[in-house]
């Protein structure tokens, strides 16, 4: 086994090893593994101290933040409140000043009364209830051993845990399938009762005991959670369902949020009553110690048990589910299903080297929810420009934000100044449609990003983040406001990002000037020095000591951005791509490649139309370059919208550039706001137009450059079917990948 140890974050604590039940879906008791008969009936006073003592080490030891405890049986209550008060004393004060501790316990309900949930407020541990629906349902398999029906004494549970003192430690409600029960009904019963979670658990089997299939469905188990999706969708979502919305996550490309299903790596201990350290109890389901791992609290510690090869073969994610598994396009949300489901006594693969006994139903099941939950689980940025646009302007304010939650009042005067405002920018109209078109600007994102990055590598350091009162002072220019902004000049020039640069000094002078904005521009008059000196600017327009960034419409007949596209070579923080930027460009040389420009985008506009106009909506910015071959573009650490080009290359050169730089940056910029793909696997791939196999992200990004760049040169097409073909059989893809690759394939 490989990789890191995975350290515990959840531990089931065996207090009590008998029931009051005599469920006859029971893994504990009516499966392979009959442990139980030998183990003692009630936790020690020694098992619960060497239990916590451990525990208590292994989170200090990893750091853990927070450890969850679910105290659980057989039927927990059974230990009666002195035993579990005693847990929940050792427990709490092993955990004291080491991590959180996440109490939980798990039961039937049966012998829950207030004596036990005011035991439970004491302590915060909260309580989840085994409850399979309305009493035909329940009564299938949760009886007593004298067939009675638990049913009415469950219901009295749920009902004094929703009591208003009781309810903020209730957990939600369990449900073990079976197929035979209406799936509505059962719904319907678990809903009525308003828990504020509901999990349903497929029955656990292996191939050697199969579940119950009566009419001899393969996906009947499927059939009925979509049925029960269905049923939920009607009624309005009314309480969140564990098992939907770990499939919604996952096709979403986020993790797994249950252990039955998904990647990620098992972080679950079992500790039974006499301090045995066994794996996770399903596989009780499989053989007669198939659970064990010969380790217990008082010679062995969490560390060893994490080593266990049993153990780590459910933390290797892709690489520890079967070969047919890993081929399958669904096998991100499934996970290969729950690992005690996969396994089979005999056959040429291992125990568990085996797709799971239900992978037909959790095949049909994602594939459901997928088609009925596309449209609301994918991103519109995928298809509309707009949004896109829209969400990364809202990643740039987030970082704003960020950097100003992080100074923690570490930027003094001046920043708190800047910060007030910034607020008193945004309240009107104008102001706030400038300073969207501040944060809009590329480069706003990389001196966000730079000044965080400062920051967090030198505490002490703030002068990045000092710099906001430059781009307030832009916004305000932009919107015409009537405020006043102090912004530091450094060399004899200050810098209004966007608009330009002004020489307002000497080289080698530093200071402060103030920036008002006038009906015809702004004006600026500097802190020290003459109170007369100002200077009134048309902020488009080139004038003495003023240098604007250049802007130059496109030819052609589709319209550019409203402003022209930026040639900018002023901007501070320009310099953020793979290749140096370009220390200046003079005015000949700037309008020798404006030219060249112009010749560039009549070519895109007569051979490929349609990626014109989404360039024209897109593309606000260029910045020279130096270093980079003539069609070679680069994407940089900055906002949406930005590309780095040469300054040399011919016509034909430079649409190539364009071409390629507006797919690599488009797609840069929707990786930054939504998942198209997931990285949680190895996956590699095979790649058309390279010998070697590739990762996903590179057989997408490649795929998506070639179908820009195949109106120009038709070879460039070559391969791209077969990969759109390896792209939509593979597992990465999320919702948003696959409506992405339904775009390309429109476009081919």
């Amino acid at each position: 086994m490989t990789g890191p140890l995975v350290p515990f974050r959840e531990v089931v604590l065996k207090v009590h090893s008998r029931c009051d039940l005599a469920c006859d879906h029971c893994y504990v008791y009516e499966h392979a593994d009959q442990s139980w008969r030998t183990r003692p009936r009630t936790i020690s006073d020694d098992v619960i101290f060497r239990t916590a003592q451990r525990l208590a080490e292994h989170a200090k030891a990893h750091a853990l933040p927070s450890v969850s405890v679910i105290l659980h049986g057989g039927e927990p209550l059974l230990a009666g409140p002195a035993r579990l008060r005693r847990v929940c004393e050792v427990l709490t004060s092993a955990f004291d000043g080491v991590a959180e501790l996440d109490l939980r316990i798990h039961t039937n309900g049966l012998q829950l009364s207030p004596r036990y949930l005011d035991l439970f407020d004491e302590f915060g541990v909260r309580v989840g209830i085994s409850l399979d629906g309305d009493r035909a349902a329940n009564d299938r398999h949760r009886r007593y051993a004298d067939g009675r029906s638990s049913h009415p004494l469950v219901l009295k549970a749920v009902e004094l845990l929703r009591q208003e003192r009781y309810r903020h430690l209730d957990l939600g409600l369990l449900c073990t399938i079976d197929i035979e029960n209406d799936p509505r009904a059962v719904l319907d019963a678990l809903t009525e009762l308003d828990p504020p979670l509901i999990d349903f658990l497929l029955p656990h089997a292996t191939w050697d005991d199969p579940p119950p299939r009566p009419d001899g469905s393969p996906t009947a188990y499927a059939d009925w959670l979509l049925a029960v999706f269905d049923r939920w969708q009607e009624q309005g979502r009314p309480v969140p369902v564990r098992l939907f919305s770990s499939v919604q996550s996952t096709l979403s490309g986020g993790p797994s949020l249950t252990e039955s299903l998904g990647l990620a790596p098992t972080d679950l201990v079992v500790v039974e009553t006499d301090g045995q350290l066994e794996q996770v109890d399903s596989l009780k389901s499989a053989y007669e110690g198939a659970a064990a791992t010969g380790f217990d609290v008082f010679t062995h510690t969490f560390d060893e048990v994490a080593a266990h090869p049993g153990v780590r073969a459910r933390q290797l994610g892709l690489a520890g589910v079967s070969e047919t598994c890993r081929r399958c396009p669904v096998v991100r949300s499934c996970g290969g299903g729950l690992y005690t489901h996969r396994y089979r006594s005999t056959g040429p693969s291992g125990a568990f080297d085996n797709p799971s006994v239900y992978c037909a139903d959790l095949a049909a099941l994602v594939r459901g929810i997928e088609a009925r939950t596309a449209a609301s689980l994918a991103a519109p940025e995928v298809t509309e420009p707009d949004e896109l646009a829209a969400s990364q302007r809202d990643l740039t304010r987030m970082l704003l934000a960020r950097l100003n939650a992080d100074l923690e009042g570490r930027g003094g005067q001046r920043w708190a100044e800047a910060w007030e405002l910034a607020a008193a920018v945004e309240a009107s109209e104008e102001g706030a449609r400038g300073l969207d078109e501040v944060l809009a600007h590329p480069y706003t994102r990389t001196w966000l990003l730079h000044a965080l990055e400062q920051l967090h590598e030198e505490p002490g350091t703030v002068a990045a983040a000092g710099l906001l009162p430059g781009y307030l002072a832009s916004a305000v220019v932009r919107g015409g406001l009537d405020l006043s902004v102090g912004v530091a000049y450094t060399d004899g020039r200050l810098v209004l990002p966007g608009l330009g640069e002004l020489r307002i000094g000497a080289p080698g002078e530093h200071g402060t000037a103030r920036v008002r904005a006038v009906e015809d521009g702004f004006l600026v008059r500097r802190d020290e020095g003459d109170p007369a000196e100002r200077r009134i600017v048309r902020p488009r327009t080139a004038a003495p000591g003023w240098r604007p960034v250049r802007r130059f419409a496109m030819p052609g007949g589709v319209p550019g951005p409203v402003f022209g596209l930026a040639l900018d070579d002023l901007d501070p923080y320009r310099d953020c791509f793979a290749a140096p930027a370009l220390a200046g460009l003079g005015d000949r040389a700037a309008a020798d490649l404006v030219f060249r420009l112009g010749e560039a985008w009549v070519l895109i506009e007569a051979r490929a139309p349609e990626r014109a106009v989404e360039m024209a909506g897109s593309l606000t910015t260029l910045t020279p370059l130096t270093g980079l071959a003539p069609a070679e573009p680069s994407v940089g650490r900055h906002g949406h919208g930005a590309l780095g080009i040469t300054v040399d290359g011919g016509a034909e050169e430079l649409a190539f550039a364009l071409l390629r730089g507006f797919r690599r940056a488009e797609l840069r910029a929707l990786v930054d706001v939504t998942d198209l793909y997931a990285a949680d696997g190895s996956w590699e791939h095979r790649i058309p137009w390279q010998e070697e196999p590739v990762p996903f992200s590179r057989l997408l990004a490649d795929t998506y450059e070639r179908m820009a760049l195949g109106a120009f040169e038709p070879r460039c097409l070559e391969g791209v079917p077969q990969a759109l073909d390896t792209l939509e059989g593979a597992a990465e893809l999320t919702v948003s990948g696959k409506r992405l690759l339904d775009r390309m394939r429109k476009e081919i």
